[in-house]
């Protein structure tokens, strides 16, 4: 039997289950929202919350309880998280924005046959503020939650 809790083990799904419940919040938010099923929501990045904060901070969250906040391998995994955090909120947003307005000038040239130029490019590719700081929230209690329900302490 392999021993999850206070491993590498628990470090890695800590990560995922973070990531993938969040991207399950998102299709729910979107679809209540929306009222629209809409599967996509699954594999697409942007949107609320984000599940790349939520995923990175679940791990260093994860890392920091096993091998302690102060510990070196914290803070490598703290400087990973923010770093991801800050893309997702910096650089993928300013693109996204870019290609709106790609898409937008593309229509106006091709009267609104963007299909003769290949389709418009995906605008939705970050996080708003919020959208991070929500992800990352939930990825530092999931870890938390996870962590005491590997140990026993809950349930």
């Amino acid at each position: 039997m392999i021993e999850i809790a206070n491993s590498g083990y628990e470090v890695l799904l800590t990560g995922l289950l973070a990531a993938f419940i969040a991207q399950v919040i998102k299709f729910f938010i979107f679809t209540i929202k929306s009222q629209k099923v809409n599967f996509k929501i699954f594999t697409t990045t942007g949107g609320m919350p984000s599940s790349h904060s939520a995923g990175v901070m679940g791990l260093s969250t994860s890392v920091g309880l096993i091998s302690g906040f102060d510990s070196l391998i914290f803070a490598v995994a703290l400087g990973f998280s923010l770093v991801t955090m800050y893309d997702a909120a910096g650089v993928r947003r300013a693109a996204g924005k870019t290609a709106a307005c790609l898409n937008r000038m593309m229509e106006d040239f091709y009267k609104h046959d963007v299909q003769a130029i290949g389709g418009k490019l995906k605008e939705l590719l970050g996080h708003t503020p919020f959208e991070v700081i929500m992800g990352a929230i939930f990825g530092v209690v999931f870890a938390i939650y996870f962590h005491e329900f590997l140990l026993g302490h809950l349930f």
